[in-house]
């Protein structure tokens, strides 16, 4: 993995260059390096201290698994990134997730060691009777002195894995894939081609490192020999001092992140004089927020990112409103349907990618989902149309809805009331219908226009089938801890009564 190597190599050249930069602490290049010897002896003390070492999943070959469950974004980065020179499976625990999801994926994947503030994980482990070893962050420090250093990190093989990630946790149970690190090196190559990482960069990536835009942001950055500053929430005051402060050149996180940074800015735009990019990832960019922070930053770059953790990078956009994504030189797709027979450009189906950092399918214990097919071919079930080498990107399967024989893709009825004045947040859901199969239901958060003008407005800019036919409000709509809408929820919600017709 080029982690380790460009750590190494960046360390001895650079050794003052800053690498893992949190709120109240940071780690230079020659610090990470030393600080990761006693990272690897702490965890190896730990493992060996379990009264019944958890086995870990095969699919690690044998390979002892940590996890990081903890809310110092720093702290959990500087052990992710301090086991990666050494024979280590990583995984990063958000302690947001439901109390069942943490229990599960640790019971399941052979998780063996737990770093966690959070006493309610200790507990439900304790009285599952698992054999492994919890501490806290203060007793890993405090092991941390007491140990031996270890060897010094060396580059491992291409094959080893080195990362256990999960592809949900918030709304369904997780499903668990690894990543080697020949996977993650050809997903360094397409991001520092396409998305800024480079020597020296000063990134801020404010969120939870269990957030795969946090960790990946992480890792691209010392790949690159760049400067990780991290953050342990996202908070639009504090964001603004640093990037003053530390000159950040670089913003990764949600859409929402270059929504705050334009509210912000407009009082004093000076103050972000050394940003030049923001990348967001993880939702589409609406049109309003680029249009918005193109008039309040006409200098900084706004990149909208399309990805998936188990697949890796695939394309981005870099106007409109986010759902026209140009592929990545080396990324191949297919829109496919249901019978799996592959489809014309502009047909509306499943897309499926051919990536070299493509993970080779979830772990046989948390899921029997296959990634992969015998080809290679991966999908996350994400929807959308081919365009020859631009994808115009739909949403999930959830996001489909079908009319009287007519495809609805309910995202692009979201779309349609992006940025109308007095409409805030919307989310369209796809209501029963006993001759048409189901109908087009929307649900605004906050005040409302009267329905008239909500329909006249929609006839406008949506074909015939896609015009809602019922129209609800709430005071605010259900989203994960990342911030996108939950539209499973939101129907949930309509189908129980406790939304307000209009």
């Amino acid at each position: 993995m080029p982690i380790t190597r460009t750590v190494l190599e960046v360390a001895a050249a650079h050794p003052d260059r800053p690498a893992i930069v949190g709120p109240d602490e940071s780690l230079s290049y020659a610090g990470l390096v030393e600080d990761s010897r006693r990272v690897a002896a702490a965890v190896e003390r730990l493992h060996a201290a379990a009264t019944v070492p958890p086995v870990p999943a095969p699919e690690t070959r044998g390979i002892p698994i940590t996890a990081v469950s903890i809310g110092s974004a720093a702290h959990a980065a500087r052990i992710v990134a301090g086991l990666a020179g050494y024979r280590a499976v990583s995984a990063t625990i958000d302690p947001r997730w439901p109390l069942a999801h943490r229990l599960r994926v640790v019971l399941t994947t052979g998780i063996g060691l737990v770093v966690t503030d959070s006493e309610d994980l200790r507990d439900a482990l304790a009285a599952r009777g698992w054999g492994g070893t919890v501490v806290t962050p203060d007793e890993f420090r405090r092991i941390e002195r007491e140990v031996e250093p270890a060897p010094p990190p060396t580059v491992r093989d291409d094959d080893e894995a080195f990362l256990l990630l999960f592809s949900s946790g918030t709304t369904s149970e997780p499903k668990a894939f690894l990543k080697t690190r020949r996977q993650y090196r050809a997903n360094v190559a397409v991001s520092s081609a396409h998305l800024g990482p480079e020597p020296g960069v000063a990134t801020l990536a404010p969120g939870p490192l269990s957030y795969s835009l946090t960790l990946y942001a992480l890792i691209e950055c010392l790949a690159t020999g760049g400067e990780a500053h991290l953050a342990d929430a996202f908070d639009p005051i504090t964001m603004g001092q640093r990037i003053e402060r530390e000159r950040i050149t670089r913003l990764v996180g949600v859409p929402a992140i270059a929504q705050a940074l334009t509210d912000v800015a407009r009082r004093d735009p000076a103050r972000y004089a050394t940003l030049d990019l923001v990348v967001t990832g993880g939702a589409n960019l609406p049109a309003s927020i680029r249009a918005g922070l193109a008039a309040v930053l006409p200098g900084v770059r706004l990149i909208g990112y399309y990805g998936a953790a188990e697949i890796g990078f695939i394309g981005d956009g870099r106007d409109g409103d986010g759902t026209r994504i140009h592929l990545y030189d080396g990324i191949d797709a297919q829109i496919r349907d249901e019978t799996g027979a592959v489809l014309p450009d502009g047909a509306l189906g499943t897309l499926w990618i051919h990536a070299a950092a493509c993970s080779d399918g979830y772990l046989a214990a948390t899921t029997d989902e296959r990634l992969r097919d015998d080809g290679g071919w991966a999908t996350v079930h994400d929807q959308g149309r081919l365009h020859g080498r631009t994808l115009e990107l739909v949403g999930r399967a959830g996001d489909i809805a079908i009319s009287g024989g007519h495809k609805i893709a309910l995202t692009e009825v979201d779309r349609a009331f992006d940025g109308v004045p007095g409409i805030g947040a919307v989310s369209a859901v796809a209501e029963p219908h006993e001759q048409l199969g189901a109908v087009v239901a929307l649900v605004l958060e906050g005040d409302a226009p009267d329905v008239e003008t909500l329909r006249a407005h929609a006839r406008e800019r949506l074909a015939p089938q896609a015009v809602p036919r019922r129209w609800y409000r709430v005071d605010e709509l259900p989203r994960t801890v990342g911030g996108k809408i939950r539209r499973g929820e939101v129907a949930s919600l309509v189908r129980a009564g406790r939304v307000a017709r209009l």
